[in-house]
């Protein structure tokens, strides 16, 4: 999609935090969240609002960024 001018952005908790950059991901935002659960607890949508307005925030970046979303779950 990048190749094609369509910006993208990710989303991955902190077990996995080392393939963006391996796979040379543009923007990805890093959670504490459990593996699963990205974007937090089913229910909690304050918490997931706030990791995808995070990864929204992103769009603008243009080399590739890693975010850590730094808020304990």
């Amino acid at each position: 999609m990048e190749t094609a001018g369509v910006p993208s952005t990710s989303v991955y908790v902190r077990s996995f935090d080392l393939h963006p950059k391996l796979m040379g991901l543009s923007r990805t935002v890093i959670t504490d969240h459990p593996l699963g659960r990205p974007l937090g607890r089913p229910g909690d949508g304050a918490r997931q609002r706030a990791v995808v307005e995070r990864a929204l925030s992103l769009l603008s970046a243009e080399s590739q960024t890693i975010v850590d979303f730094g808020q304990h779950y």
